[in-house]
């Protein structure tokens, strides 16, 4: 048990564990009784994109260990506070003395795991805990063992056990409690120096906002200030010297204007640290991908110029270049479908580009520092399908990408005519977005933008878009669905020029008569869920599911000898062997599902029982009609339009290895089914253990 204490306040075997605080312990008397509770930080091994989302950089348990002397038992409770309204977690240890043996310790530990909500990452959280408290498990041998070695080192081998105190030991025996551990604070030296163009400067940490002593040299021409930068207290302006200092010196390579440096800087309140690295970060990153030259070496596709609903439309009241989107009115699946993410990220970056560019302009024109713009965002027309769920990753990627390199660029946000809906996509998007950037929303529901500190409080009325009941005419593209037949396959997305991600979400193979292709995944635990979302591009094709309790042969791609038909477009994959017997060999667990060329088809099913999981998509033949030999008008316009026998789709599965989310399957459903419907035309087929959904 001494060696146990021993992990706290840090382990260094541990190394998610960081640190930990004492907020509350008791001593009986006698001494016989310790009860610790222990705040304790940890940096969970979690992807940075999930921790983004979450908005924490660290998660918080309590736990508290309860340890009786007399009848030599220790009782360690822990659970979290960090999200405690969206997971529960439990955990329960126990050391007791072994009834055969007093020379033993045994151990035993459970925990739950309960996970309400996570901003749609129900899954991966799952995943991360398992995974965590797996580790965790296979170390707590190792630890005590690393403890129990240290002390024999220091000479301790025995531990007497405990006997009643005499009083007079008491006072003695309490005075070597540890003491609670508190975080460290970094305190400033009363004079530290600090070097600004070769020359030293005085900061005191009495009055950090008082002038810095220096000479002029040391200074920015006052003029400069007022024109391009803006009110700057004197430490303020010693940042930014030392900082192009910094950059002059060590980065090679373009640098940026004062502008620009003095926007991480406020990002990070003038930390020169902390804006130093993400600066760092940035410029690498501009220079990996070309950013800088994106306006002049980039045209957006057709695609973007027709659908995507947003564009420049003159400036608000302070100067600030103003932007329109009307999110409401995008087809953001269509435009994932027909570009893929890497256009729509680039072309997010142009307009960011283009709003630098625009912020120089204006200050040359008005006479005075802009470093911002306005952004006015419309969502008449924001529904469920706009929370497609592919789709709303790429937001958060793109956010995600903006915030890390243009901070402090969007001065204010107007938001107008939010739905019911909008709640659900603000839930999603704003844990990724700067706590500084987020104070600049302002969120008008229905017509209240057109009241008393609505619009006209930002934007001139002769500027106000007709759209919005205004009178200037807005050239932005007013959106509308992207036509399926731009869509294109992942291996087509792949063979863009620049990566700017490595990922995508979708891929594509191609189904040909007698050549199914067919998709495996392995289900360790019953009761998880398989969820699918795929569009049939050509073609009709039958969708069908399998289980078998063993593993099929390696996956071969058909080499199609027997049709002389290559595969450009997508590959083909087949598993189920030409010996195995439908019922003998592999079941089938779900009715097949027809599917029409144009089709969306989403849905899940949650499996019964572990083992091989088979999707196929298999070529569909029409049937002939039944009152006659002649073929039918529609048999024959069929065969012309797949005169190949080929068909394709593009697919996209996810396992969620969670019984607990059972208990929740409209959420389940809601993170697909729902949000890719384009049109009104919707059929779906459901069964007990599954649910489907087609878009038409």
């Amino acid at each position: 048990l001494q060696a146990y204490e021993r992990r706290f306040p840090t382990c260094p075997l541990i190394p998610m564990f960081v640190a930990s605080d004492t907020v509350n312990e008791y001593k009986s008397e006698d001494g016989s009784i310790h009860v610790i509770e222990r705040r304790c930080k940890l940096d969970v091994d979690a992807p940075r994109l999930l921790k983004k989302i979450a908005g924490v950089d660290y998660v918080y348990f309590v736990q508290k260990n309860s340890l009786n002397r007399r009848e030599r038992t220790l009782h360690i409770e822990a659970y979290n506070e960090t999200f405690s309204n969206r997971v529960i977690i439990n955990e329960h240890c126990c050391y007791t003395v072994h009834p055969d043996n007093e020379d033993w310790t045994c151990f035993e530990q459970s925990a739950s795991l309960d996970i309400k909500s996570f901003f749609g990452f129900e899954s991966t959280v799952e995943k991360i805990a398992m995974k965590q408290y797996t580790s965790n498990i296979k170390k707590g041998k190792e630890i005590i063992e690393y403890y129990l070695k240290q002390m024999e080192e220091e000479g301790i081998t025995f531990v007497p056990r405990w006997t009643p105190p005499v009083a007079c030991k008491l006072e003695s025996s309490t005075s070597h409690t540890r003491q609670p551990v508190s975080p460290a604070i970094n305190i400033p030296d009363s004079a530290t120096k600090e070097v600004v163009n070769n020359k030293e400067i005085l900061n005191t940490s009495s009055s950090p906002s008082e002038p810095t002593a220096g000479t002029p040299d040391d200074k920015l021409d006052a003029d400069y200030i007022k024109r391009y930068l803006g009110d700057l207290t004197p430490m303020q302006e010693s940042c930014l010297i030392r900082l192009r200092q910094w950059l002059q010196e060590t980065h090679k390579g373009k640098i940026p204007k004062d502008e620009h440096i003095l926007r991480f800087l406020r990002a990070r309140d003038f930390n020169i640290d902390k804006a130093r690295e993400i600066l760092c970060q940035s410029l690498t990153w501009r220079k990996q991908h070309q950013v800088d030259y994106i306006l002049d070496t980039w045209n957006p596709p057709q695609v973007l110029q027709d659908y995507y609903a947003g564009g420049w439309h003159h400036h608000d009241k302070d100067g600030r270049p103003l932007y329109v989107l009307r999110l409401g009115q995008m087809d953001t699946k269509g435009l994932v479908r027909a570009l893929g993410e890497e256009a729509l990220l680039r072309y997010v970056l142009s307009i960011n580009e283009e709003g630098l560019r625009r912020c120089e302009e204006n200050t040359k024109v008005f006479g005075r520092p802009i470093s911002s713009w306005t952004c006015l965002v419309d969502l008449e027309g924001l529904n469920m399908r706009h929370l497609w769920r592919p789709g709303v990753k790429a937001l958060l990627r793109i956010i995600e990408v903006v915030e890390a390199n243009y901070p402090e660029t969007l001065g204010r946000l107007l938001i107008l005519r939010a739905p019911r809906v909008f709640p659900v996509l603000w839930t999603l998007v704003s844990p990724f977005i700067d706590d500084n950037t987020r104070k600049k929303f302002l969120i008008y529901a229905g017509n209240d933008y057109q009241g008393p500190g609505g619009l006209l409080d930002y934007i001139d009325k002769e500027i106000i878009p007709d759209f919005l009941g205004g009178e200037c005419m807005c050239e932005v593209p007013e959106g509308g669905l992207v036509p399926k037949s731009l869509y294109r396959t992942a291996e087509e997305l792949e063979n863009e020029d620049i990566k700017l991600w490595t990922e995508t979400i979708y891929q594509s193979a191609s189904v040909f008569k007698g050549a199914p292709h067919e998709v495996l995944i392995q289900i360790v635990d019953a009761s998880s869920v398989i969820t699918w979302d795929f569009d049939v591009c050509k073609g009709d094709i039958v969708f069908n599911i399998f289980h078998s309790k063993r593993a099929p042969q390696p996956p071969k791609k058909d080499t199609l000898g027997a049709h002389s038909i290559t595969s450009p477009g997508g590959n083909n994959v087949q598993l189920i062997d030409k010996v195995w017997q439908l019922g003998r060999d592999y079941s089938m667990v779900e009715s097949p599902l027809i599917c029409k060329e144009g089709e969306s088809v989403q849905g899940s099913h949650v499996t019964r029982w572990p083992g091989f999981y088979i999707l196929q998509w298999k070529f569909h033949s029409m049937p002939a009609c039944a009152t006659t030999n002649l073929p039918r008008v529609d048999d024959v316009l069929a065969s012309l339009q797949v005169s190949s026998h080929k068909c394709k789709v593009m697919y996209y599965t996810e396992v969620i290895g969670s019984e607990d989310f059972r208990g929740s399957m409209t959420s389940l459903e809601s993170s697909h089914s729902g949000f890719s419907q384009l049109s009104a035309a919707t059929t779906s087929s459901s069964q007990s253990h599954s649910s489907s959904m087609i878009s038409r």
